[in-house]
């Protein structure tokens, strides 16, 4: 279908003040650029919940933070790990506490926010082991945090898709801790940017495919990096055994297809699968629902797989 009128509006409106990713030769300065053009844009309203705290989690070479939300007391909540996107090098915790405020607000679940190490001065596979670790530490003071470690999922957007994509394989092959529920919102999956939606997407969208290959070498210290499962998740020798899955994508998103792709990979390899696409959309709704009306049907999606994994209300 043709771009919906409230995404062309979006797109209209971060033309000319948001830079183009695959003009910049510094990762400083274009998370910089990216933060002051955040300012100008309509990106989702903070909603309150019952608690917001600050750990330090001790990673392999230094410490990374994490941002609990609370949104109730209840002692034994579902706990979300999740990892915010901005091709690995862009973003923070601030940047998507709305989208994790929203989430722990719908669902019920604590959510985990993880400011993992960016490249390029920390390249694969730093970002998605300190994923991992920070889904150890969740699991490990879960009762601190008012969490329950038999019930835990981990969900991200875009490059954080990635990392959730690739911590779920990373669950399964080092024995935990286990999921039941991986929520991968327009990810990446694919070092190789070789599908129809990468050649065909139009330029003039919010995301192009020139910018995911910055990203890509901005993330791999060697190209051939990519061919990695723990960076292409795509890649991994077997699905099987994964957690199952929430694959939400937009129809005009040069990531739309290795997304889909990799959706109906798992649903191969017997993994419970579901995936949704959004005609009309474009890359990063969920962070811009202030003005995209579609962002709150994915954003109830998210709510009702999280209650169907754990038994929560709708």
């Amino acid at each position: 279908m043709p771009l919906d009128p409230a995404a062309k509006a979006l797109v209209d409106a971060m033309d000319g003040v948001f830079p183009r990713l695959d003009t910049f030769t510094d990762g400083d300065e274009a998370r910089r650029a990216t933060a002051e053009a955040l300012r100008h844009l309509p990106t989702a309203t903070p909603v309150p919940v019952r608690q917001v705290q600050d750990h330090s989690v001790a990673v392999d070479g230094g410490q990374i933070a994490v941002r609990v939300y609370r949104p109730t007391d209840d002692p034994a909540a579902p706990i979300v790990v999740f990892f915010h996107g901005g091709g690995w090098v862009l973003c923070d915790l601030d940047s998507h506490d709305a989208t994790c405020r929203r989430i722990a607000l719908d669902s019920g679940c604590v959510v985990v926010a993880t400011d993992y190490r960016r490249p390029p001065e920390h390249r694969f596979p730093v970002p998605v082991e300190d994923c991992f670790a920070a889904l150890r530490w969740a699991h490990s003071h879960a009762g601190e945090i008012g969490g329950d470690a038999r019930r835990m999922a981990v969900c991200g957007d875009s490059a954080g898709g990635n990392l959730a994509a690739v911590v779920a394989q990373m669950t399964r092959d080092r024995g935990g801790p286990e999921l039941g529920l991986q929520i991968l919102a327009y990810p990446v999956i694919d070092a190789a940017c070789d599908t129809d939606s990468h050649a065909t997407m139009p330029t003039d969208l919010n995301l192009t495919s020139a910018e995911v290959r910055w990203c890509w070498d901005q993330y791999l210290a060697d190209p051939t990096d990519g061919e990695q499962p723990y960076a292409s998740p795509s890649r991994a020798p077997s699905l099987a055994g994964l957690a199952p899955a929430l694959v939400i994508t937009p129809e005009y998103d040069p990531l739309r297809d290795e997304g889909e792709a990799y959706a109906r990979a798992l649903a191969d390899a017997g993994v419970p699968t579901t995936a949704i696409r959004y005609d009309g959309m474009v890359h990063s709704m969920l962070a811009f629902s202030a003005a995209l009306p579609a962002a709150d049907d994915a954003f109830g999606r998210i709510r009702d797989a999280l209650a169907d994994a754990f038994g929560q209300p709708r």
